[in-house]
């Protein structure tokens, strides 16, 4: 029996759903931001930078030709339908839909992890670049935006396993990879226990403990 969904194909989908759910949530944030008033282009540069700042730092520092974003139109078409989408519809989006978009989130935070520290390996770095990078890539857009928006990122405060989840993705990845394992099964892998550690920290609230005690 063959597979309805070639896995390739498969985590191309979820590539593309998680820029564009990166787009919507950075142009919600930034329409219901109370301490800023954004205009179009305000919106529509932090919705873009959410979804694409992650990769396009990774493939900077990679220095491998230019930013993947850049080579393949469907990356800044997906961004800009959803900071779109996030404008016109900002004020109309309910707690079901934001649900979806969670899942959507956190299966693309283990993606992102996965093709980041995938990049690194294949331009020839080793295992502890390739899990910065891999961090990079799933956690660079949000906070760029948040720098942008003049708020310290989120993932340097004490609160949600966001970049504990995509450092645990890639770290997964990278260590099936070691064993040499097919690499569609290493990344499978990966991105599977990215996205189950996001879910399990918001299922059961996990959150991190500030360093400094009050």
């Amino acid at each position: 029996m063959t597979n309805l969904v070639p896995i390739d194909k498969l985590f191309s989908v979820i590539d593309f759903l998680g820029v564009f759910v990166g787009a919507l949530g950075g142009a919600l944030a930034a329409v219901r931001d109370t301490r800023h008033k954004y205009d179009l282009v305000g919106v529509t540069g932090l919705a873009v930078v959410s979804a694409l700042g992650g990769g396009i730092t990774r493939d900077v520092i990679l220095q491998k030709g230019p930013p993947l974003a850049f080579v393949d139109v469907r990356y800044l078409m997906a961004a800009l339908a959803g900071a779109v989408i996030g404008m016109i519809f900002a004020q109309k989006i309910g707690k079901n839909t934001e649900r979806a978009m969670i899942l959507m989130d956190a299966a693309a935070l283990g993606l992102f992890s996965v093709a980041g520290s995938t990049r690194a390996i294949n331009a020839g770095m080793n295992w502890l670049p390739a899990l910065l990078l891999g961090a990079t890539t799933a956690v660079g857009g949000g906070s760029i935006r948040d720098v942008l928006g003049g708020y310290t990122p989120q993932i340097f405060e004490h609160g949600e396993l966001y970049a504990i989840a995509a450092a645990f993705g890639a770290a997964t990845f990278l260590v099936c990879d070691a064993f040499q394992l097919p690499r569609e099964v290493s990344t499978a892998a990966g991105t599977a226990c990215g996205f189950g550690l996001r879910l399990l920290a918001l299922r059961y609230q996990w959150k991190t403990r500030a360093i400094r005690v009050e």
